[in-house]
């Protein structure tokens, strides 16, 4: 077996704890073919993925979050190859999310887009975005929604489904009461601080069983 066999197999056998089964060989290919370098890191608040171009000798690097449910992972690992393929036809000439990378996007994904990897709503919400896709997955409602109903963690809830005046644990230890909503956005006061933080509808937090805070502010 040659040295790019090997790096197939081993590349294969690591994604199949992260990707949905069909998708694997062809991921396991995009690795060799476009010759990067994935790494699955802790999950990060502020990103769920990364693209770095080459420098300092160094290859392409692509950095995955691990908790990511496998349908999550795909689209996130999607949209960074995306960003390596523009990097190599335009370098740094074209705006990050620019058409350039939109067209690349739309491109790479089109093999996947079929109800034989995505369930249905995933599938449904996931076509309307990539007519236009975003610079996060995130900034569509719908899509965000879809995705997080397929996450493994059955403590938490959407935040939007937290009772008003009801308690919640949010990042492990800090806990909040659930106020009024602002536009999209719930006003939510931290107990510790008794400072007022603004959370996205779809946030995933731990409600406080039976807890009603007896007033907000």
């Amino acid at each position: 077996m040659d040295l790019r066999a090997q790096q197939y197999v081993k590349n294969s056998e690591i994604l199949k704890k992260y990707l949905p089964e069909k998708t694997v060989p062809i991921i396991a290919n995009w690795i060799v073919e476009f010759n990067f370098k994935l790494k699955i890191t802790k999950e990060r608040r502020t990103r769920l993925g990364d693209y770095t171009s080459p420098r300092n000798g160094l290859n392409h690097v692509i950095t995955i979050n691990h908790n990511l449910n496998c349908y999550s992972f795909l689209i996130t690992l999607v949209h960074e190859v995306a960003h390596l393929k523009t990097y190599n036809e335009y370098k740094n000439k074209v705006l990050p999310h620019g058409q350039e990378w939109k067209n690349n996007f739309k491109l790479l994904m089109r093999g996947f887009l079929t109800t034989e990897i995505f369930p249905l709503e995933i599938y449904s919400a996931l076509k309307n975005y990539m007519e236009n896709p975003a610079a996060s997955t995130c900034s569509d409602t719908r899509l965000l929604w879809a995705l997080k109903l397929n996450d493994e963690d059955d403590d938490s809830i959407f935040i939007i489904k937290v009772p008003f005046g009801a308690k919640f644990i949010y990042n492990e230890n800090r806990i909040f009461i659930k106020g009024s909503q602002n536009r999209k956005l719930f006003k939510c006061k931290e107990i510790a601080t008794g400072l007022t933080y603004l959370f996205n509808p779809l946030t995933q937090v731990k409600l406080i069983e039976n807890e009603l805070a007896s007033n907000f502010y």
